[in-house]
């Protein structure tokens, strides 16, 4: 998915994630951890960062119409393949808004109450996830949740149990690979100057790792 492919290619490829975000219950730490939101402002401007193919707003426009909570939401992805297929793939009546482009450079009409990101931090370097971690940081008024992959042996043999998309296949377990263990978002917290009493560390079953923090 880091290279060149086809749309018709790339298109197929965030599919097979979407599967596998269903199947392997990929939301739910995103929205166990919104369920914790403060509802004092409404609506609550919602920013997820490397949105793809943009199933992961899909699936919290559902939880927020489900929860009576107004919401606004935005998805912001560097590869225009993927603004191309997130706008194919959401129902026309939806209201969520896509943009090609660097998140870190994104100046909103409206300011951003929490920021998202799912599946993308183990694509970055180390110094790269830190300054998106202090760009969350200053730039949600709320707060901020990354959603990621643990890397864990018994999570790269799972991966192995279904047959995916073959660019999924290679480039799955080469994600595990780059996925993190505790002690790295500690460090990578400590180098953000964030305190890492101030934010959360957990563990979903099966193989995610997620940190986030509420103001």
């Amino acid at each position: 998915m880091d290279g060149d492919c086809s749309y018709e290619d790339f298109r197929a490829c965030l599919l097979s994630l979407g599967k596998i975000n269903r199947w392997l219950l990929g939301y739910r730490p995103t929205l166990a951890w919104l369920e914790r939101a403060p509802r004092r402002l409404q609506p609550i401007h919602i920013v997820d960062v490397g949105s793809g193919g943009g199933d992961l707003l899909r699936r919290i426009a559902v939880w927020a119409e489900r929860h009576n909570i107004a919401v606004r939401l935005t998805g912001i992805d560097m590869n225009p393949l993927a603004t191309r297929a997130a706008i194919e793939l959401t129902p026309r009546e939806s209201s969520i808004r896509w943009i090609t482009g660097n998140a870190m450079e994104y100046q909103p009409q409206e300011p951003v109450d929490i920021i998202v990101s799912s599946l993308m931090a183990h694509h970055l370097e180390d110094e790269q996830i830190v300054r998106l971690v202090q760009w969350m940081e200053a730039t949600s008024r709320m707060g901020w949740f990354i959603n990621d992959l643990e890397r864990s042996e018994w999570s790269y043999r799972m991966f192995g149990w279904v047959r995916w998309h073959p660019i999924v296949r290679h480039d799955g377990p080469v994600s595990f690979r780059r996925a993190f263990r505790t002690e790295d978002w500690r460090s990578l917290l400590n180098q953000a100057r964030i305190p890492e009493a101030s934010a959360t560390i957990e563990k979903w079953r099966p193989g995610r790792l997620c940190v986030g923090r509420w103001k």
